[in-house]
């Protein structure tokens, strides 16, 4: 009896073997995979091949291209272009403001975005105002009509292969192999017709990219990547220390973006961000001069054009064009993690903000979150609140404010964060004993 998916598996052998396969062996392993004809044990297989040894950029290329072949594809013409981050910090909302500020200069920025990984996707968060879950042709009239559009790649039939992927295996076992990563997200852009991309790569402590060689050596495959692909990259090393904003979660993520849309700006760093990048869009497609491009996306923000491009994107994706941020719910139960001590905030673990963001129901609560009210070098006063946890869940909410207080997150300078002790060492027994 032939067993099922044989020749395939052999391919995936001889990936795990090392040796390198061709662009049409990976296009049978991936078409295998999406019709069912490819054991779960090897998909997996064949991405944790890549967590242990990545491909070569030109293995890499070719994957791109396969995962591109399998699925649809679009052109929007030569001033096509997008952003897109790697993840790994949270409260990375700024395509929600990157998307409308593009779009109204009259380029066209078709954003394909995932759900949750080791982050809040963006598409989850845009799920809060519109409808993410449209098909190629939806996207095309609504891209055609509004110049942008913000919605989960997955529903698209585009580079399919990656979100199999994303639910098989890359969730479940929270890995994001650099080689399927970069594949991944190049795919989905060529697929896209994407002539222009700027890569965010944040980098700091709890990221994908822990240190600046890290980000730089990452950074050189994507633009290395694009050039193999006709599609001119560059790459944005930014700031991934603690989450962009301070807003973490579906809906609070969601308030924030359209808070600052609206002008009340309640982040200086979702700001300068979603700014910075815009900013190298514009002066990569010659929308504005060298160095200039940020204070010109700075100009548009302030205006209302971002605004109002917004609104027209909401409503083409079947939103409420009218919502003002005061209108999105949140979620109904909160509690506070207050300072112990006096002090300035000396680091914030993304890692430990992610597991109470998610412990507390995020994102399939979309209500569920944090807020981040205390960041990097801030003073802070012994009871003051440093984070709000949200959740329309009581139990999730125990859950999450429980975990909080283990991890502890945020570290306040003065803070002792664990005290040990001799196990034979005796508490006194009176007063007197004591000063």
């Amino acid at each position: 009896m032939q067993i099922k998916g044989l020749d395939t598996i052999e391919l995936v052998k001889k990936a795990l073997d090392g040796k390198r396969l061709n662009k049409d062996e990976l296009k049978k392993i991936i078409s295998d995979a999406l019709t069912g004809k490819l054991p779960d044990v090897a998909i997996a297989a064949f991405i944790v091949r890549q967590y242990l040894k990545p491909f070569s950029i030109d293995e890499i290329a070719d994957l791109t291209l396969a995962m591109v072949e399998v699925g649809k594809t679009v052109d929007f013409g030569p001033n096509t272009v997008d952003k897109h981050s790697i993840g790994g910090v949270p409260g990375n909302k700024v395509s929600l403001l990157i998307a409308p500020i593009i779009a109204s200069t009259g380029l066209k920025i078709p954003k394909t975005s995932s759900r949750s990984i080791t982050t809040i996707g963006t598409a989850d968060t845009m799920e809060v105002l519109a409808n993410v879950n449209l098909t190629l042709e939806e996207v095309e009239e609504v891209v055609n009509k509004t110049n942008g559009c913000i919605v989960w790649g997955g529903a698209l039939d585009i580079a399919p292969a990656d979100d199999l992927f994303i639910q098989k295996v890359e969730s479940v076992l929270r890995i994001d192999p650099i080689s399927q990563l970069l594949a991944s997200i190049m795919a989905k852009k060529v697929a896209m017709g994407v002539k222009y991309l700027v890569i965010d790569i944040p980098q700091g402590r709890g990221t994908k990219a822990e240190t600046m060689e890290d980000a730089m050596k990452l950074a050189r495959m994507f633009v290395d990547l694009g050039q193999k692909l006709n599609v001119h990259v560059e790459g944005a090393i930014t700031y991934g220390d603690q989450p962009i904003g301070n807003a973490v979660g579906p809906a609070l993520e969601a308030r924030e973006a359209l808070m600052t849309l609206e002008g009340k700006m309640p982040s200086t760093s979702l700001v300068e961000k979603a700014t910075g990048l815009a900013g190298m869009l514009m002066e990569m497609t010659g929308r504005a001069a060298p160095n200039r491009g940020s204070e010109i996306a700075k100009e548009i923000l302030k205006s209302g054009k971002a605004l109002k491009k917004m609104k027209e994107i909401i409503e083409a994706q079947g939103g409420d064009p009218n919502i003002k941020s005061e209108d999105i719910p949140v979620g109904q139960y909160t509690a506070n993690i207050e300072a112990t001590a006096d002090g300035y905030v000396v680091s914030i673990d993304n890692r430990a903000i992610m597991a109470i963001v998610r412990a507390a129901g995020a994102p399939q609560d979309k209500g569920a979150g944090v807020i981040v009210h205390k960041k990097g070098g801030r003073h802070v006063k012994k009871g003051e609140p440093v984070i709000t946890i949200f959740s329309n869940s009581e139990t999730r909410l125990d859950e999450a404010l429980s975990l909080a207080r283990t991890l502890e997150p945020i570290i306040i300078e003065g803070m002792i964060r664990k005290r040990i002790v001799q196990a034979q060492f005796l508490m006194p027994t009176s007063l007197e004993e004591t000063y």
